[in-house]
């Protein structure tokens, strides 16, 4: 579903639809793309309203993405499961996947529609736990998964879950016969309540990983930050690609010292051992009875390493359980002085 102009994103994308805006380099539409090569999908049909044309010509048949593309254009709205009906001769009577053109996600689909496979609802929904669930739509859930009930967009008191209708479907031909032709009609708004009347079973499946709607600039903004600092893996231009160190490694053996922020608590040691002779040529060393000891901030976690060199093994060990617990002290006292 591509077919969104974006009137709250206008500030950032000015007259660019929504799918097309650009995040590190690329337009948000092209991650939902290789999302679904990545999980097996090669055949798409893109629903379009707003400015179709600008779409169309970035992406022509998908060959340049390794996929077949093929859209369907709406002169007027007709909603987000009308826009799908509109598909039909494109899903036929196979179950299809429904995913938006407009949010940033790294769901496993795969996994998504082997649940559906495996339950044969009428169609599945990917849910995603949202602290903030007010601008969205929510799916309360019963114990054996399927849906009893949809709340749009609610204010605090009647938020009775974090569940959030991501706008990501699997869907069974059979839902879509109650979908009817040419005029406006919504999943969320008309058809799922529909089916629920009629008894069927709809099927809510929690999603682990990271999603953002970047509907308004906050959230376009917050998920580009969260892309370049890596808090979602997503196939970035090399010059937007996050910062890595992966010529580094931590020194084998040691202790670690697990510490919330490792720099800071390396500034507090750095000073105090600055007095003690603290030698800072190849990171912090300190000489204490003729043996080596080093500490030094780990590469892939908050936490330092302290290392020691020694011939003798037992002493190696007790110098590094003390320097272990001189490090847990500190950051004990940092936390308690909230520096």
């Amino acid at each position: 579903m591509a077919g969104g102009m974006g009137k709250r994103l206008k500030p950032v994308s000015g007259d660019t639809p929504k799918p097309m805006t650009p995040l590190c380099g690329r337009p948000v539409m092209e991650y939902v793309l290789l999302l679904l090569k990545k999980h097996g999908i090669d055949e798409v049909c893109a629903t379009l309203k707003y400015r179709p044309d600008d779409i169309m010509s970035y992406f022509g048949d998908g060959s340049s993405l390794g996929m077949k593309l093929s859209y369907r254009v709406e002169n007027e709205a007709l909603g987000t499961a009308g826009s799908v009906k509109n598909c039909s001769d494109f899903y036929g009577d196979e179950p299809f996947l429904v995913i938006s053109g407009d949010a940033i996600c790294d769901f496993d689909l795969t996994a998504l529609i082997a649940e559906h496979t495996r339950q044969s609802p009428c169609v599945s929904l990917a849910l995603y736990p949202h602290s903030l669930p007010l601008r969205y739509g929510l799916a309360l859930c019963g114990e054996e998964g399927f849906v009893r009930r949809f709340v749009e967009k609610p204010d605090w008191k009647h938020v009775m879950t974090n569940l959030v209708n991501t706008g990501i479907y699997v869907v069974s031909p059979e839902a879509m016969a109650l979908v009817p032709e040419d005029r406006a009609f919504d999943f969320a708004g008309d058809l799922f309540p529909l089916l629920l009347d009629r008894g069927e079973k709809l099927l809510g499946v929690p999603m682990s990983g990271y999603w953002c709607d970047i509907g308004t600039p906050l959230s376009y903004y917050r998920c580009c930050v969260d892309a370049l600092e890596g808090r979602i893996e997503l196939p970035l231009r090399c010059d937007f690609a996050p910062d890595k160190c992966d010529d580094e490694a931590d020194e084998p053996g040691g202790e670690s010292c697990p510490c919330s922020d490792r720099a800071r608590l390396m500034d507090l040691l750095s000073r105090s051992f600055m007095d003690l002779g603290g030698d800072f040529s190849d990171g912090l060393c300190i000489e204490l009875g003729g043996e080596k000891l080093s500490i030094a901030p780990m590469v892939g976690s908050s936490a330092l390493k302290i290392c020691c060199r020694s011939g003798d093994s037992e002493t190696s060990r007790e110098l590094v359980s003390s320097l272990k617990k001189l490090c847990s002290d500190a950051e004990k006292r940092l936390v308690s002085e909230g520096k």
